[in-house]
């Protein structure tokens, strides 16, 4: 008899999002993803100015909000074929760089780790032993006995006063968790560590971002980061050579740390390779231009179909036609007027239409995004394949570097395919943060030589027909491929639609009823229990889902504020 389990919401994620699953003989046999929030955005922005479009789209999320700012400004200086100073490309991409390093970071330790990491085990271990273990993993200075003693005694007076904050009600003792305890304890220490280096990664974009979350440098056209290498209140040597020296700091912990933590847990679960691969079709972007027309990248893009990489189709920038061709969005699952079959984001429509949950019907707020009718993937796993098949030497080497690690941890050969799983989004985005290392580096080089040239422009000013015209941005953010797209009309905007990760990820059912890739990657996971369904926390949580791209909350009878929340000593994106 199958049973119907439902986690709602599904925690440690940004926004609210609601799985329901029914199992069979201890396996997932249907699945039904559900995003509980509405965006809205579209219709805030109709009528506005163009240049004003990136200040709201980036409040989308309170988490990506550098992406959704990013997306946005492309896509106006898409339609206007407008060119970007070379300065201003080479901050960008320091800040996307950075950006999704603190993100990845942030998504391994502190939203999914604890899905693999037993809390409460970690009290067992012997912190000698641990050490020992963690020597023989890698070469990083903060493994050694007294600090693990130092964690663990952390630990155990959370424990025993109670109060166990973001440890609290985790499934800690579950029989799928399966890390003996020194390696827990090892994962405890650097969680704690990772809360340093994330933000060290994080303050490379408030510096060249003015602040963050929500950045305040961006413009269509450029930057409005003025560069005198003279004035104080403006970009300094001082200034860069700081950045230069926060980029450095991160590597260490990169490849000694985040890198080997995945290869230790990946190996000791190696099981999971067999989970969660779901739809292998898989798409990204062409990322970091390199220049000012926006033809020229660091990163590459493309598409994947069916996980054959010989079949690789290459999206060479964002000036081509192949990706703006192919993306389109159905309704016909979710909360809204239409049902005109798939939709083009130029002519989308954000009219809601809620019906409650339906299981053959409407059943979410997010819709079905298709690549050429097709159900895609994106996000790390997708855009690691992707600059393999494109011969992107920095992820091939990184990707290498990894699977050596992890083979050996688990005495026996990982080949690439074990990516196509739950554990594999993991693996991939750790590779990925090594790449985006480099690239920081690359970025931070390339800005320098710029402006030794004596060229110290960032901002080109925009001008707007009175005809119609229509543009995307694209960013291969965080969570995968992001696209914003904007139909202008006499200087306002006519029409805009967000086709953001998690729409591609956790979208439901298509026109075709074919299951999204949330969906499509719970079929057959194993559920030890279902009334503790920590395994569909596991295969979700790898794509490190985010839904707050949804809803603005506002009581209209009582014209006042519904709740105000003040937080106090967090940093961005850490759920404390």
């Amino acid at each position: 008899m199958a049973k119907r389990i439902v986690v709602d919401p599904m925690t440690r994620i940004e926004g609210h999002l609601r799985i329901d699953c029914e199992v069979d003989d201890g396996r997932v046999t249907k699945a039904w993803s559900s995003g509980q929030m509405w965006r809205g955005i579209e219709l805030i922005l109709q009528d506005r100015d163009p240049r004003d479009a990136w200040v709201f789209a980036q409040r989308i999320c309170g988490v990506c909000t550098t992406v959704h700012a990013l997306a946005s400004v492309r896509a106006v200086e898409n339609a206007l074929d407008l060119e970007i100073p070379l300065n201003a490309q080479y901050i960008r991409n320091l800040i996307i760089a950075a950006h999704t390093v603190h993100d990845h970071i942030v998504h391994f330790y502190h939203l999914s780790a604890l899905d693999w990491v037993d809390i409460l085990s970690a009290l067992k271990a012997d912190p000698l032993q641990t050490a020992k273990t963690a020597q023989n993993l890698s070469d990083w200075s903060m493994n050694s006995p007294q600090h693990f003693r130092e964690i663990q005694a952390k630990l155990k007076s959370f424990v025993d006063s109670g109060q166990l904050g973001v440890f609290a009600s985790g499934y800690w003792n579950h029989p799928a968790m399966q890390l003996p305890p020194e390696i827990n304890l090892l994962a405890v220490a650097h969680y704690f560590q990772a809360l340093d280096y994330q933000r060290r990664a994080n303050k490379i974009v408030s510096i060249l971002g003015s602040k963050t979350p929500h950045i305040q440098n961006l413009a269509v056209g450029g930057v409005a980061n003025p560069i005198n290498l003279d004035s104080q209140s403006t970009l300094t040597l001082e200034r860069l050579f700081y950045i230069k020296n926060l980029i450095d700091e991160l590597g260490d912990f990169i490849h000694e740390v985040y890198m080997v933590d995945v290869a230790a847990i990946g190996a000791s679960y190696a099981d999971w390779t067999q989970y969660g691969a779901g739809v292998k079709n898989y798409l990204c972007v062409p990322d970091l231009p390199l220049d000012s027309e926006g033809v020229t990248y660091e990163l590459p893009g493309g598409y994947i179909p069916d996980a054959n990489l010989v079949r690789f189709k290459p999206i060479p920038s964002h000036k081509d036609a192949y990706f703006e061709k192919g993306v389109k969005e159905s309704t016909k699952h979710a909360w809204y007027e239409g049902d005109k079959g798939p939709l083009h984001p130029y002519e989308g429509e954000t009219i809601p239409d809620y019906t409650d949950f339906q299981d053959d019907g409407k059943y979410t707020w997010v819709k079905a995004p298709t690549f050429y009718d097709q159900r895609a993937q994106v996000g790390p796993l997708a855009n690691v394949l992707c600059m393999v098949a494109a011969g992107h030497e920095p992820t091939i080497r990184n990707l290498d570097k990894f699977l050596i690690k992890a083979s050996g941890i688990a005495g026996t050969n990982i080949p690439i395919k074990a990516l196509h799983s739950t554990i594999g989004r993991h693996a991939a985005r750790c590779v990925r943060t090594a790449v985006l290392y480099e690239s920081l580096q690359n970025q931070w080089q390339l800005l320098m030589d710029n402006i030794g040239t004596g060229d110290y422009a960032t901002f080109n000013r925009p001008e707007f027909p009175n005809h119609e015209v229509r543009g995307y941005g694209c960013h291969e953010a965080p969570r995968g491929v992001l696209s914003h797209w904007v139909v202008i009309n006499d200087g306002k905007i006519r029409n805009y639609q967000a086709v953001v990760p998690s729409t591609w990820n956790a979208g439901p059912r298509d026109d075709r009823d074919a299951l999204g890739p949330y969906e499509a990657s719970l079929i057959d996971n194993p559920i030890a229990d279902p009334a503790k369904p920590l395994e569909v926390m596991r295969t979700i949580h790898s794509f490190d889902p985010c839904l707050a791209c949804a809803i603005h909350m506002v009581d209209t009878r009582r014209q006042e504020e519904v709740v105000r929340v003040h937080a106090v000593g967090s940093q961005c994106g850490v759920p404390f």
